[in-house]
């Protein structure tokens, strides 16, 4: 009888079917895994130093805060006690010199466009 098997209700030749195993050098392959296991590491530094980076920024963001949380805190506690501080005097004097200026501005555009719309 030939090499044929009977599995299952069919029959199996034998053959070189399937996929076939390649041809490629095995040094090669190795070195081309050596190479990316590398480039994988350098990646992987590279996202791990963006991310410290990233940590760093945000804890001095976060000091920068309660800093500044603690002098508004220093301001409300001088408030209460009937004290203006010199910070809030000053924000309020430049805020008014702000406006001033703002409404000076405002009034020498609107007379700088009266005048060329009554020169034809």
């Amino acid at each position: 009888m030939d090499d044929s098997k009977v599995v299952g209700g069919k029959v199996k030749k034998p053959g070189k079917r399937g996929r076939k195993p390649a041809k490629i050098d095995l040094k090669a392959k190795l070195e081309r895994s050596r190479q990316s296991a590398r480039e994988c590491r350098a990646r992987k530094k590279l996202r791990y130093q963006y991310l410290e980076e990233l940590v760093s920024s945000r804890e001095r963001a976060i000091c920068a805060l309660r800093e500044e949380l603690e002098m508004y805190k220093q301001w409300c506690m001088a408030m209460d006690q009937g004290k203006i501080p010199s910070e809030i005097k000053a924000l309020l004097t430049g805020e008014e010199q702000g406006k001033a200026q703002q409404n000076s501005a405002k009034l020498a555009k609107a007379g700088k466009t009266e005048a060329n719309s009554s020169n034809p």
